[in-house]
C-alpha cells in the first residue's frame, strides 16, 4: 500500500484554543502534530519577556496547555510533535518540557533546532551598513530581536536523530510540515517540485482552522463554529496530498475554502520565496475527493536563493489608543468633531509642557465605515465607536493625551459613553526591520542527546529573472448592470509587514476575463486610496481562476507599529468584494450565468 503520512496542525497562533491539539491527538489519527505559535511581533514580545526573566521567552502555552495534559496519549500513540514554540529561549522551553515528561512518567526525546537567533550580531549588521529591504532605512540603534527564517532540513535531521518532539525558534511556518515530509519520504534539496508541494501543505495547515472553513467569504455555508475541526494533510511521496479534518467536527473543507488559504499572505504565486525552494503555485489544482476532502496537486519549485530572510524588531517611540461610543443623530459627524477636539486640546497642553507634536495620529469612526473611505454608505449611522490612536517619542506626552480624553464626556457632544478600560496606558511601538543575510553566514545546528550537530544547508542560487507574458484583455461592450464583486468572486486578505495582499478567486472560470478587464491594479488602488500609500501589483493565478493583488505601504506600518484598528489588512478582502463591477446585462437574465441565486446581485445591481 502507498505510504500516507497524516499531519495535523493544532495551533495557528500563540493563543489558539488548546482544543485543537486535543482534538487531533484523540480523534485525528495523525502521525505528526505541528503547532505554529510565532509571528514577527511575537518574537519581540518573547525577547522582552526573556530580558525580564531568564527562564521565559518561549510559547508557554505549548508546555502547560498542550503537552502537560496530552503527553501520555502522545507517547502511547507514537505521535511526533514539531513546533516553533521555542521562541527566543529554546533551552528554557526544552527544560520545561522535559520536566512535564518526567512528571507524566513518559520517555519522549526532545531535540532543538538552533541558529536562527542573530541578536548577538546586531553591531556587525549595523557596522556593515545593513538597510531595510523594503524601505532602505538604516539599521536601528536599538534592537529587540533578530531572527532568521530557517527551513525544513534541520527539522528533518532532528527527526532522523530520533526526536519525538522537535522545538525550533524562528523558521518559516510551512517548514513545520515540510520537515516531517522530508524525513518520511527522503526528499532531497534538489527535489524542487516535491519541496514546493510539501511547503504548500505546510502553508495550508499553518493557520489552523482558516483552511477548514474559518474566515470563509461564504460564512453562512459553514456550520459548527463552536467546534471547528482542525486541519489534517494526508501526504504521499509524489507530493500530492488531501486536506481534511476529524470526522464529526465543525467547519467545511471544499475547493473554495482551501483556495482562500492558498492565496493567503502570498505575493507572486509563481515565485513565493522560502528558504528551501522558490515555489510556483500558479498552476495548483484543487479537486474534491469526498466530503470534507480536497486533493491538492500541481505545485512546482525552483532553486532556493542564497539568502535567509531576517526579521528584526526595534522600539520606535510610544503609542496610546482610546475608544468611546457616540450615539444619536449625526453620530459620525459628532465623532469626527470629538476626535478633532481631543487632539487639538492634547496638542495645546503638550506644547505648553514643552513637547513636540504627535509623530502620527489615526482617527477612525467604527460603524461609520471608516475602512471604506469615500465608498462609505454609513454617514447617517446613529451609533458609532470613535477610535483615536496617537504616537509620540515621549511617554510623558502621551500621558497628557490620556488625561484629556475623559473631559469630552461633559465638554463635547451629547451621547458619549463607553470609555472602556479607563485611561489608555502608553505602550511601546515595536517596528519590523527586514533584511537578507547569506545562508553561508548562519550556523544552523540540531541539539539532541546532549550533542550539537551542525547542519549543512544548500547554498541556493541567484533567482532567475521572471519573464511574464501579457494576457490579452477582452472587451465587454453593450448594455451593462453593476453588481457587487462578491457575486463574481470570493477571496481573503493578509499581511506581510506593511504590505497587504488580497487573493481574489472567480466563482466561475468564465468570469476571469471580465474580472481581468474590470479589476485592474488602478481600480483596486483607487478603491483603497484612503489607506494605500504605495503601488498596487496584480498577479494572475490561472490554476485557481483568480488573481493576487499586492498593496504596498498599505497598513500604516503594519503590526503593532500601526495605529489602525485593522493593522493587518484582515478586512481588505471584504471591502474589495463590495466594489461595484459592471457586467453584461444579459448575465442577470434567464439563462445567464447570474440568473440563478442572484439575490445579492439584484440587491446591488444598478444600470
Amino acid at each position: 500500500m502507498e505510504k500516507i503520512v497524516r499531519i495535523g496542525c493544532g495551533a495557528g497562533f500563540w493563543g489558539d484554543t488548546p482544543e485543537g491539539p486535543r482534538q487531533l491527538v484523540r480523534s485525528g489519527g495523525i502521525d505528526y502534530l505541528v503547532l505554529d505559535y510565532l509571528a514577527e511581533i511575537t518574537m519581540s514580545i518573547l525577547a522582552r519577556m526573556k530580558a525580564k526573566k531568564p527562564d521565559l521567552g518561549y510559547a508557554s502555552d505549548f508546555v502547560s496547555l498542550v503537552m502537560k495534559p496530552l503527553a501520555t496519549e502522545i507517547a502511547a500513540k507514537k505521535i511526533r510533535v514539531v513546533t516553533n514554540a521555542g521562541g527566543v529561549n529554546l533551552a528554557a522551553a526544552r527544560e520545561a518540557l522535559e520536566a512535564v515528561f518526567r512528571e507524566a512518567g513518559v520517555s519522549l526525546k526532545v531535540a532543538t533546532v538552533v541558529g536562527d537567533d542573530l541578536a548577538g550580531r546586531a553591531d556587525t549588521f549595523r557596522a556593515g551598513g545593513v538597510t531595510e529591504m523594503f524601505s532602505g532605512a538604516a539599521f536601528p540603534a536599538t534592537i529587540s530581536s533578530i531572527n532568521a527564517y530557517l527551513g525544513a532540513f534541520p527539522i528533518a535531521a532532528a527527526l532522523a536523530a530520533g526526536a519525538d518532539v522537535v522545538l525550533t525558534g524562528r523558521c518559516v511556518d510551512s517548514a513545520l510540515v515540510l520537515g516531517p515530509l522530508v524525513h518520511e519520504f527522503g526528499w532531497r534539496p534538489e527535489d524542487l517540485d516535491l519541496l514546493s508541494a510539501g511547503s504548500l501543505a505546510g502553508h495550508l495547515l499553518e493557520c489552523g482552522t482558516q483552511v477548514t472553513g474559518g474566515v470563509f467569504t461564504d460564512w453562512r455555508d459553514v456550520e459548527g463554529w463552536d467546534r471547528m475541526g482542525f486541519p489534517i494533510a494526508e501526504c504521499v511521496a509524489d507530493g500530492s496530498f488531501v486536506v481534511t479534518k476529524p470526522a464529526g467536527t465543525g467547519g467545511l473543507v471544499t475547493p473554495m475554502t482551501v483556495a482562500e488559504q492558498v492565496v493567503y499572505e502570498v505575493g507572486d504565486p509563481a515565485a513565493y520565496v522560502l528558504p528551501d525552494v522558490v515555489c510556483d503555485w500558479s498552476g495548483v489544482r484543487l479537486d474534491r475527493a469526498g466530503a470534507d476532502r480536497v486533493r491538492v496537486t500541481g505545485a512546482r519549485g525552483h532553486p532556493s536563493t542564497p539568502h535567509y530572510k531576517v526579521s528584526a524588531t526595534h522600539p520606535d517611540g510610544w503609542r496610546a489608543t482610546t475608544t468611546m461610543m457616540i450615539a444619536g443623530r449625526e453620530a459620525v459627524a459628532k465623532a469626527e468633531a470629538v476626535g478633532a477636539a481631543i487632539l487639538a486640546r492634547s496638542r495645546r497642553l503638550m506644547a505648553e509642557a514643552g513637547h513636540a507634536d504627535f509623530t502620527e495620529v489615526s482617527v477612525e469612526v467604527l460603524g461609520g465605515e471608516a475602512s471604506y473611505g469615500a465608498a462609505s454608505t454609513a454617514r447617517n449611522a446613529r451609533e458609532v465607536v470613535l477610535k483615536i490612536g496617537v504616537r509620540h517619542p515621549a511617554k510623558e506626552a502621551l500621558a497628557i493625551f490620556a488625561r484629556e480624553i475623559y473631559p469630552a464626556a461633559t465638554a463635547m457632544a451629547q451621547g458619549i459613553t463607553g470609555f472602556a478600560g479607563g485611561r489608555p496606558e502608553p505602550q511601546p511601538v515595536i517596528r519590523l526591520f527586514s533584511f537578507l543575510v547569506p545562508k553561508t553566514e548562519v550556523a544552523v545546528a540540531v541539539e539532541c542527546d546532549g550533542a550539537l550537530r551542525p547542519q549543512a544547508i544548500a547554498p541556493g542560487e541567484p533567482p532567475a529573472p521572471r519573464v511574464s507574458t501579457p494576457i490579452a484583455v477582452e472587451p465587454f461592450d453593450g448594455p451593462s448592470v453593476s453588481v457587487p464583486l462578491v457575486v463574481l468572486a470570493h477571496g481573503r486578505s493578509g499581511d506581510k509587514g506593511d504590505v497587504a495582499n488580497i487573493g481574489l478567486l472567480a466563482r466561475r472560470p468564465d468570469f476571469v476575463p471580465l474580472l481581468r478587464a474590470r479589476l485592474t491594479p488602478e481600480v483596486v488602488a483607487n478603491w483603497f486610496r484612503h489607506v494605500v500609500a504605495g503601488p498596487v501589483e496584480r498577479f494572475e493565478w490561472p490554476g485557481l481562476a483568480g488573481f493576487n493583488f499586492v498593496l504596498h505601504r498599505a497598513l500604516g506600518g503594519g503590526g503593532v507599529a500601526s495605529l489602525r484598528h485593522d493593522p493587518q489588512g484582515k478586512t481588505f478582502a471584504q471591502i474589495l468584494l463590495d466594489l461595484p463591477v459592471a457586467v453584461p446585462a444579459g448575465w442577470l437574465e434567464a439563462g445567464g450565468p447570474l440568473a440563478a441565486g442572484t439575490t445579492a446581485a439584484r440587491n446591488g445591481a444598478s444600470s
